[in-house]
């Protein structure tokens, strides 16, 4: 269920914004989207699992106060993030 070290190292290069940087925003918000797709798959076959939901609701809630900072402080990064993680229609 949790993402292996392979797939977080892919996340954050691609979403780093420098060569060591692994705690922007950007970076967060990506690996709880990464998360989040994870766990919606693991709902499809184990739908009685409530226990793991409630902790994808709280990564739900997390990444949602880290997007709202992101576009409280820079509107570009958050328009551009949520492009590339395809998160709004």
């Amino acid at each position: 269920m949790a993402l292996t070290a392979e797939q977080k190292a892919q996340v954050v290069s691609e979403h780093q914004r420098a060569s060591a940087d692994t705690g922007s925003p950007e970076v967060q918000i990506a690996l709880m989207t990464e998360r989040i797709k994870d766990l919606s798959s693991h709902f499809k076959t184990h739908i009685h699992d409530h226990h793991s939901r409630q902790g994808l609701l709280r990564i739900v809630n997390q990444r949602r106060k880290l997007l709202d900072y992101l576009k409280a402080r820079d509107v570009e990064r958050y328009r551009s993030l949520i492009g590339k993680l395809g998160l709004r229609k």
